[in-house]
């Protein structure tokens, strides 16, 4: 199954999980009708500079992020740390995350979250 990129569903969520600014997901497969294994989200996620997503844990479920452009600073469990396009961070098992976009060039990732 092909799925060009004007065909993917966009949400654009303000302030989201608590964060800052406007968050735009662009939903890559329906989690729920086209994706056969326990996906809650696969999606390209874009944060404008100053835009994040707030501090949030993941409990039965992990969530991956790679960074595809951009750097931004994220929140591993208390630790804070710069990602850069190439990293990822993984958050599960009941532990939590946020991130920001820093810089004045928008960060650019995917996400995906399974359960278990």
């Amino acid at each position: 199954m092909i799925r060009r990129k004007n065909e993917y569903t966009v949400d654009i969520r303000e302030e989201m999980r608590g964060g800052d600014g406007k968050v735009k997901i662009e939903h890559l497969w329906d989690e729920k009708h086209e994706l056969r294994a326990p996906t809650r989200l696969m999606a390209k996620i874009t944060l404008e500079p100053g835009c994040g997503i707030g501090f949030h844990r993941h409990e039965n479920e992990e969530e991956i992020f790679y960074i595809l452009k951009g750097t931004a600073q994220a929140d591993d469990d208390g630790k804070t740390v710069i990602l850069n396009a190439g990293d990822t961070i993984l958050t599960g098992n009941g532990a939590g995350h946020s991130i920001k976009c820093l810089g004045d060039e928008a960060v650019e990732m995917t996400a995906v979250i399974v359960s278990y």
